[in-house]
Formats: structure tokens, C-alpha cells, sequence
């Protein structure tokens, strides 16, 4: 299955991926976002990465990722995991809340496999991944886009990711290090795919803030609730 990491665009930035599991001692995942920390993202962004790695563990990641939102409220959460099935880098545009059948790394399964009882049964990510992946190119890497994240512990931490942050979230899966797809390949793959979803953020964030304000215009109660908009 997956591994996954957080890139995150705060005054802090605040990467993280999982651990080993199952036969996957090296994770891709992980080695990937490490590389990513080193290239960081760019000059032109004010952005401060750290990395934690998060342990293949169901109740610990919805503790963590709980956690992260409430404290550090990304504009932007990027989970990164493994999908050793892959032969390119996939982008997953929504999180499943129901279906998480096998056991994590402590042999814990979700109560009937549901993430969040009484949650939606999927929840999209506000990035386009299907832009995003027909925007990025990076010599020796295949970007494609997905709408089925596998049900597994990746998957969890994206549907929680997207449910606490409302939607502002996405997963990147990778895969399994390679001679053609080293780390250091993955990491600056990594990078060029989050300024794009950066990008398509902001622009989602503009527009969103135009369609408020043309709202508020046509108040019909002429009630002074400008100051609304933040």
C-alpha cells in the first residue's frame, strides 16, 4: 500500500511520511519527501519544510492528523505515499470513507472499516489533479491522476486530511525506488508537483474570495457585512 507524507504551505512548512511496512523496509515515499526537503520549494516561496515520519498505524495518524490541522492550519496539506503497484506517479483526487478492510503495521483494522461514522462517503480535494497532472512535466516521470486511493492507510490520512482541512488537501502516490526512479528523482518530481497544486490553490482561493465578494454585492438586505471578508 502506501506511505505517506504531508507537504504543507504555512509560515512553516511541515512534511511527513510513513514508516516501513510490511515488506517495504525503504519506503519511496518517504526517501522522496526527504529529497523534497532538501530542495525545499523554490525562492520564490516563503515556505519552511520539516519532515516527520508517521508510523503505517490507523488511531495514530488520525490522532497526528487531527493534530496537525488544529495546530498548524495548512493552507495546503500534500500527503505522499507509496503505491508499490505503480509505475508512475499518480495524483488522487478524493478520499474514501468506507472499506478499510486490512490491518495496519499493529494488526488494527478501522471499526467496520469506516474512517468517519456519519461522514460523507467521499470527500474532493479543491486541487484539480487532473489539471495539475496534465501541467507538470518532469524529464523521466509519468504523472497520471486517480479517483480510487486504495483503501489503506494512505487513504485514512487523506479522507481525514480532506475532512479536517475542507477539502484543501491532496495525495501523491509514488512508486517503489528504481535505477530509472531514484529518491532524488521522486524529490524534485515532488517538487514541481506541489508549486503546481500551489498555484491552482491560490487561484481556487481568488476566485472563491471574487464569488464572496459579488454575494455580498447583490445582499438584497443591504446589510454592511463587508467587513465579513477576510
Amino acid at each position: 500500500e502506501n506511505q505517506a507524507t504531508e507537504a504543507k504551505q504555512l509560515a512553516q512548512g511541515h512534511p511527513t511520511g510513513f514508516g516501513p511496512f510490511r515488506q517495504h523496509l525503504v519506503n519511496s515515499s518517504w526517501e522522496a519527501v526527504k529529497e523534497l526537503s532538501k530542495l525545499g520549494l523554490g525562492s520564490d516561496r516563503e515556505v519552511e519544510l520539516r519532515t516527520l515520519q508517521l508510523p503505517v498505524d490507523y488511531r495514530e495518524v488520525k490522532q497526528r492528523v487531527t493534530r496537525i490541522w488544529e495546530d498548524l492550519q495548512p493552507q495546503l496539506a500534500v500527503h505522499v505515499g507509496l503505491d508499490a503497484t505503480a509505475k508512475a506517479i499518480v495524483l488522487e483526487q478524493c478520499g474514501k470513507n468506507r472499506g478499510y478492510r486490512d490491518a495496519d503495521i499493529r494488526g488494527f483494522r478501522p471499526d467496520r472499516g469506516v474512517c468517519l461514522p456519519h461522514g460523507p462517503e467521499v470527500i474532493t480535494s479543491r486541487v484539480s489533479m487532473k489539471t495539475v497532472s496534465r501541467r507538470v512535466a518532469v524529464e523521466g516521470v509519468e504523472v497520471a491522476f486517480s479517483r480510487d486511493a486504495g483503501r489503506y492507510v494512505c487513504d485514512y490520512t487523506y479522507y481525514l486530511s480532506l475532512h479536517h482541512g475542507n477539502g484543501c488537501a491532496a495525495l501523491v502516490h509514488v512508486p517503489p525506488l528504481s535505477r530509472w526512479l531514484p529518491a532524488s528523482l521522486l524529490g524534485k518530481a515532488l517538487q514541481v508537483i506541489i508549486q503546481e497544486m500551489l498555484e491552482e490553490t491560490e487561484k481556487a482561493r481568488a476566485q472563491s474570495l471574487v464569488r464572496r465578494k459579488l454575494n455580498l454585492g447583490d445582499s438584497s438586505q443591504g446589510e454592511p457585512i463587508g467587513g465579513l471578508l477576510l
